[in-house]
């Protein structure tokens, strides 16, 4: 059963090494990801899930090892014991990052989702985490969209903002409804699929969201982040 989720976006800047001279610009969002993985983790859940953005739908039961070696940076990150057979794409890899920056050292297990993935394969995927274990936590990453000003990386598009909007304010309340999978494509919404896994998880409970806080809500970079607590 789903006791807690922690949502927060994955840029590798959040990784201060990778930052390097830019790394106080993200301060107030790291902090806000260190609270929400500290709520995740006073739920004591048995079982953690990371679920972020992949290039392929993957699973990731034994863990893997991951780094930001392509940043410059000789930093190596794993998901439980990690399996070296397994490399994780770049957002399992942050994932992993802000685990062991919390000091979670329980069972930790890995899913990929693709942004081809469908709403209704997300809800089957989310259902299928949520009971794995007695007490699961999900740690969902992912970007909003990437085209909030004229210097993001996509350009400036109008929609992207009431995109975001719509993601914030389910985050809030702790209802997310199915988003449209097009328009996030073209938003450079990366985490469209994982936060529909996160809402197919609550389907497995016999009660809504107990507690749901927004704790970040910005677009650095002209990229939205979010960072939300769910239990």
């Amino acid at each position: 059963m789903l006791v807690a989720a922690a949502v927060c976006p994955c840029p590798p800047l959040l990784v201060p090494e990778v930052a390097a001279g830019a790394a106080p610009e993200l301060d107030g969002l790291r902090a806000a990801c260190d609270e929400a993985l500290t709520t995740l983790l006073a739920a004591a859940p048995e079982l953690i899930w990371v679920v972020g953005p992949g290039p392929e739908h993957k699973l990731y039961d034994r863990g893997g090892v991951g780094g930001f070696q392509g940043f410059g940076v000789e930093l190596a990150v794993s998901l439980g014991a990690g399996d070296a057979g397994e490399t994780l794409p770049a957002s399992l890899a942050v994932g992993a990052w802000l685990l062991e920056r919390a000091g979670w050292q329980g069972e930790t297990r890995g899913l990929a989702v693709a942004d081809y993935l469908e709403w209704e394969l997300c809800r089957e995927n989310g259902l299928e985490l949520a009971g794995s274990a007695e007490r699961v936590g999900l740690l969902v990453l992912g970007d909003g969209s990437a085209r909030r000003t004229l210097k993001a990386p996509g350009y400036l598009d109008e929609r992207a903002e009431p995109f975001d909007a719509a993601v914030a304010a389910g985050l809030a309340k702790g209802e997310l409804p199915p988003l449209d999978a097009e328009l996030a494509f073209e938003l450079m919404a990366s985490g469209r699929a994982p936060w529909q896994v996160l809402a197919g998880a609550t389907g497995t409970t016999e009660q809504p969201v107990g507690s749901a806080r927004l704790l970040y809500d910005d677009a650095p970079y002209g990229v939205g982040y979010f960072v939300a607590s769910w239990s």
